[in-house]
């Protein structure tokens, strides 16, 4: 997208915005899609606090491996 076509859509944005500040019905709206947009662009990698807790359960719950020494730890390691 150009710097112009940018500019376009910056002032067309903030003009709609203008149109529809004195009105708090349509302003909550607007904020609340606004923060939908907004969790779109985030990272998608990201977890919440709870998805990162709730991934942490599930591993525990997993058979481990332990090593008594970091020589074992390589011989099992390059034996996959």
């Amino acid at each position: 997208m150009t710097s112009v076509q940018l500019n376009a859509m910056n002032t067309e944005l903030w003009q709609s915005i203008g149109a529809i500040a004195d009105c708090e019905p349509l302003m909550k709206r607007l904020t609340r899609y606004a923060k939908k947009l907004v969790k779109e662009k985030e990272d998608p990698t990201l977890m919440t606090k709870e998805e990162f807790f709730a991934k942490l359960d599930r591993a525990e719950k997993q058979p481990g491996r332990s090593f008594s020494s970091v020589e074992e730890l390589d011989k099992y390691i390059r034996g996959l």
